[in-house]
């Protein structure tokens, strides 16, 4: 049984929602965040203090784009990967790490100056937001001529990066992004699978408030 140690909608959602898109069986540890500092017994579980933590047998990972990579590529074939020897292979995982390595970044830095230390750094608030919505254009680019962002459909690199606007929904940045992606983030949120990963993370706290 794979399990996963997750916050609602932190970055652990990726992996939440690529389990539920490959219709895999999982465990779910929902944790408070921060959870090094709200649930101390998890460092047990992950040293860094971080979230996700999944764990599938012996394969313990931290990192979100690479668990969800992990999990079409092991369990696969899906259509959530790209093969190797297919020509959007390159793109697929270009946009699958463009996600965290490039959009949750400097999302993080907003989170934490504009919610977690209000009024310490707000400059740095509004130069990592601008940041952050500027390198979305990149995203309108590919738009322009697909509903997804590579291979023609629906991948992991949509999941990784639908993600990334999932936070800027909570951050409130999306009033600020284009129609065109406005419209892809309808497509995301609007999958059964997306739906199915929002229900399980409450439903999972509504059993942890009970117990």
């Amino acid at each position: 049984m794979i399990e996963l140690w997750h916050c609602p909608d932190a970055r652990s959602f990726r992996p939440l929602w690529a389990l539920e898109e490959l219709g895999l069986p999982y465990e779910l540890h929902l944790l408070p965040f921060p959870p090094r500092v709200r649930q101390p017994e998890y460092l047990e579980v992950n040293p860094l203090g971080t979230i996700p933590a999944m764990k599938d047998g012996e394969t313990f990972m931290t990192e979100s784009a690479a668990i969800v990579q992990y999990l079409v590529t092991r369990y696969g074939p899906s259509d959530l990967a790209v093969p190797a020897d297919d020509p959007a292979y390159g793109a697929w995982l270009n946009w699958l790490h463009f996600g965290e390595a490039t959009l949750t970044f400097p999302q993080t830095l907003v989170l934490r100056y504009r919610q977690f230390e209000p009024g310490q750094a707000e400059v740095v608030a509004d130069d990592y937001a601008k940041w952050f919505l500027s390198r979305l254009r990149h995203v309108d680019r590919a738009l322009e001529t697909s509903d997804w962002l590579c291979a023609g459909r629906f991948t992991a690199a949509d999941i990784s990066v639908g993600y990334a606007l999932l936070l800027a929904h909570s951050l409130k940045l999306d009033d600020r992004i284009s129609p065109a992606t406005k419209a892809y983030w309808q497509r995301l949120k609007s999958r059964p699978a997306f739906l199915a990963a929002k229900a399980a993370q409450k439903m999972d706290l509504s059993e942890a408030l009970s117990s």
